[in-house]
């Protein structure tokens, strides 16, 4: 049972072909870029992307399972491809935002590859992860500086290891059970963006402050980092909608897993050398 990994230079899929190399699974993995993504000796390194679909039949070539990453401008011709290649499974990573209409929400391309991969008449699974610790990597050269300015300060989210998304996704890969489930998946513990900032000042030993900006001071901030206005709009809306309501751990994670999630504080201290 070969398993293709596409976008296995992507943040989560980089990861699952460890996790399936780690269990000793065939895998086979889709990448533009094989020497930067420095893939394990023991993954089949296949050149080619889903924004290619003139690469997809080499790499889907006896394969029985897919791990997808999000790609909805070509996802139905990947369908399409991959039933002719006799694919079974498709696992498909996607999002917590699917069915929000607002306008620069992420959640139309991953409904779109959530619509596809079903139609198609796949065994399918679909994985939807709500904000992710490596998130707060942009927070770098202010926690270095000593201070994190961020609107909605109490803004109470449940941000997850991109660790433990591509754990699940080949954990679902490789056994039974998870035909048609839809997997909300988040991190093990509720944290204010606030604390996160005391986290990161306790785990590093550090002085961190935290200054509150207003909606329209990060508004600004973000446009002049070059953020599309659609996009900026989105995201304000999200954290204040996580301040009205809090958002709580869907346990998951756990659940799937058989073991706690990575927490801020375990994930913080992993990257010590980002934040020092």
């Amino acid at each position: 049972m070969t398993i293709l990994v596409t976008g296995a230079t992507g943040s989560v899929g980089r990861l699952v072909v460890d996790e399936l190399v780690a269990a000793g699974v065939p895998v086979r993995a889709l990448t533009v870029d094989p020497e930067r993504a420095r893939l394990p000796a023991g993954a089949e390194v296949v050149v080619g992307s889903l924004a290619r679909p003139s690469t997809l039949p080499v790499a889907l070539k006896g394969v029985s399972a897919v791990y997808l990453a999000p790609m909805a401008r070509t996802v139905r011709r990947f369908c399409e491809l991959a039933t002719e290649a006799g694919v079974e499974r498709v696992v498909a990573l996607s999002g917590s935002s699917v069915g929000d209409e607002h306008e620069g929400s992420s959640g139309h391309e991953y409904g779109a590859v959530e619509a596809a991969v079903r139609a198609a008449g796949f065994a399918w699974t679909f994985l939807r992860p709500g904000g992710f610790m490596n998130n707060t990597l942009d927070w770098a050269p202010m926690v270095r500086a000593g201070e994190v300015a961020m609107a909605y300060g109490d803004a109470t989210q449940t941000p997850i290891d991109l660790g433990d998304i591509a754990a699940v996704a080949a954990r679902v890969l490789v056994s039974a059970g998870h035909t048609g489930k839809t997997y909300v998946l988040s991190g093990p513990e509720a944290i204010t963006l606030r604390g996160q900032v005391e986290t990161l000042a306790s785990v590093l030993g550090k002085e961190i402050h935290f200054r509150e900006l207003t909606p329209a001071e990060q508004r600004a901030q973000w446009i002049g980092y070059g953020i599309p206005e659609s996009a900026v709009g989105w995201l304000l809306e999200g954290f204040a909608e996580t301040l009205r309501h809090p958002q709580v751990p869907t346990g998951v994670v756990e659940e799937l897993l058989g073991r706690p999630g990575t927490t801020y504080a375990e994930w913080v201290a992993a990257r010590r050398d980002v934040f020092a």
